[in-house]
């Protein structure tokens, strides 16, 4: 599948860079999910590793400051860490034992990072590893960029749900849906929140709501998700109806082959609206703006680049 995805999507065409301190990022990561319990068995560690998520974190923020890298790949190591949990135990499965699981999870967010209340331990490992992402994000001093980061994350924890539902009852979503719903489940708008804080690109309010520029953030978010759709196809096809190309085989009832055919063509189809857009808007933009665009060209090219070598999504 990797190969077939390396032929059939068209590489952004942007500058592909690395943050130079990669293995120390790496090795920080390793030892954070260590010290708040993310992997309990040498089994979910090894499952970690692959993931490799400090070096997608390092493509996305290749200039930044190494706490702010560190940061990302902290999130990143937390989503790889949850959705095994989630795979693991079932919970991504069967909402009614998920539920039960978000509910600590989406305490620590509604507190923004604070420990407001006195006595408040967060419930568990995870729980404890969220509430320092948000502690950290509060120290940087950027209110306006937290609540975009806890709204976004508030968003993923709901769309787990959806995605456990479809699961229990065994249903493929329409096309629409899966497209709308699939910018959540894969948590890159809370990791673009982040990457704005990293490189000051918290674009002004009046730009964030220009329907130009929200156009260009969905499509980005989009596009970092038919990316993992087509790389990690050879794999996800094995577990459920959660890919762009198995949504587009069911909805249009057209063979596999075909499916993702037509998968690689939308989001090769959707690199180029991007691009044109995005030139549109650069022509006028400021210096928020412009970093807050530039940011989404590095998770375009550094989601491609890390695709291309990780492990995970590789049976």
């Amino acid at each position: 599948m990797r190969t077939f995805a390396a032929t059939a999507l068209t590489p952004p065409p942007y500058e592909s860079l690395v943050h130079p301190a990669v293995a120390e990022v790496a090795a920080h990561s390793a030892d954070w999910a260590d010290a708040f319990g993310l992997v309990p068995s040498p089994a979910a560690r090894e499952r970690l590793a692959r993931a490799d998520a400090a070096s997608l974190a390092a493509r996305a923020c290749p200039e930044v400051s190494l706490s702010a890298v560190k940061l990302l790949a902290d999130l990143i190591t937390w989503l790889f860490a949850f959705d095994d949990r989630c795979d693991e135990d079932e919970l991504g499965a069967n909402p009614a034992r998920l539920a039960p699981a978000l509910a600590p999870l989406l305490e620590v967010v509604d507190r923004f990072g604070t420990t407001a209340h006195a006595g408040y331990q967060p419930a568990g490992p995870t729980a404890a590893a969220l509430h320092d992402l948000c502690r950290r994000v509060r120290a940087l001093g950027r209110p306006g960029g937290l609540l975009k980061f806890a709204a976004a994350f508030r968003e993923y924890l709901f769309a787990l749900l959806w995605e456990a539902t479809n699961r229990q009852l065994h249903r493929v979503p329409r096309f629409a849906e899966y497209v709308q719903m699939r910018r959540h489940t894969g948590a890159v708008l809370p990791s673009f929140a982040l990457t704005d804080l990293a490189t000051d690109g918290l674009a002004a309010t009046v730009d964030r709501v220009d329907p130009r520029v929200v156009r260009l953030d969905l499509l980005a978010a989009d596009l970092v998700c038919w990316c993992n759709d087509v790389f990690s196809y050879g794999k996800e096809r094995l577990r459920d109806g959660h890919n762009l190309a198995t949504v587009i085989a069911y909805e249009l009832t057209w063979p596999e082959r075909a499916a993702l055919t037509e998968a690689a063509a939308r989001y090769n189809a959707g690199l180029a609206a991007y691009g044109a857009l995005e030139a549109e808007v650069l022509a006028d933009a400021d210096g928020r703006l412009s970093r807050m665009l530039q940011s989404r060209r590095r998770w375009l090219r550094g989601t491609y680049d890390w695709s291309l070598g990780a492990l995970r999504y590789h049976p």
